[in-house]
């Protein structure tokens, strides 16, 4: 189950994204002609800068269902790309044959995975001998914000106990390695990355984003029901967003873990 759902003020997360701000860990390895996987599309907005970057190659875009892959379709259409595909699957069981990219890439998709070892053998499986496995996954556990209000622990409480209740690992960043490892990867390069949001246009955006999805997304639904936190309980984490994001001092680092597997 995907915690966060497909809520607006999820998907203005997503679409913050680029090449540039989530997968430059990657960006070295790809030159025009190359084919690549997407894994876990989302709206896209990586997927059209990977399709950018590679072309005339093509890129191969992926998600569970239908109407997700749906936004990555209006992004690409949007601008104007023709070397993308699309695909409904499971990173667990690809469809796809052996070596049949260059490149597969997964962008906070691991951490929401029943067995990402078994995810990792599958990327693996489907790229091409010499080929590059790239994921990045965000560490929860390692977020640091500034000011330190208690409403933020217990949001960050909350999140990481529905994240496990849904089969999923908040804390993925640092299990990379292993898991790599353990899908049977031998020449792997793990690095680490941030976000900050310390400016005020970017506490906005952060502290705006979550004040909206801890009330309003699958998440607050799921929170609720399970008897986890009540609506004055996320009111309050809401409000707490609120002051976050206007407090001139406002600072928060959120550390990715990041791996490049040669297959």
């Amino acid at each position: 189950m995907y915690t966060h759902g497909h809520h607006e003020s999820v998907l203005r997360s997503h679409r913050w994204r680029t090449a540039a701000n989530s997968a430059g860990y990657l960006l070295p390895d790809l030159a025009a002609g190359m084919s690549v996987l997407d894994v876990g599309c989302g709206p896209g907005t990586i997927t059209a800068d990977l399709a950018e970057l590679v072309a005339p190659g093509r890129v191969t875009a992926l998600e569970r269902t239908g109407p997700a892959l749906d936004l990555a379709r209006a992004e690409v259409r949007r601008r104007g790309l023709d070397n993308v595909d699309f695909v409904v699957d499971d990173v667990q069981h690809l469809r796809f044959g052996d070596d049949s990219f260059d490149v597969v890439h997964a962008h906070q998709v691991l951490q929401h995975v029943a067995d990402p070892v078994l995810a990792l053998r599958e990327m693996r499986r489907v790229c091409r001998r010499g080929g590059i496995v790239a994921a990045r996954d965000a560490d929860y556990a390692a977020f640091a914000w500034y000011p330190q209000l208690p409403e933020l622990d217990e949001w960050l409480a909350l999140y990481r106990a529905a994240a496990r209740a849904n089969g999923g690992e908040p804390d993925a960043g640092r299990r990379l390695l292993a898991w790599a490892r353990a899908a049977g990867f031998t020449d792997i390069t793990p690095s680490a990355s941030v976000w900050c949001h310390a400016e005020p246009a970017d506490r906005r955006y952060w502290g705006g984003m979550w004040a909206e999805r801890i009330v309003a997304s699958d998440l607050a639904h799921q929170l609720v029901d399970s008897g986890a936190a009540t609506r004055a309980d996320l009111d309050r984490i809401a409000a707490a967003w609120r002051a976050w994001t206007d407090d001139e001092d406002g600072w928060l680092s959120l550390l990715h873990g990041e791996i490049r597997c040669r297959a």
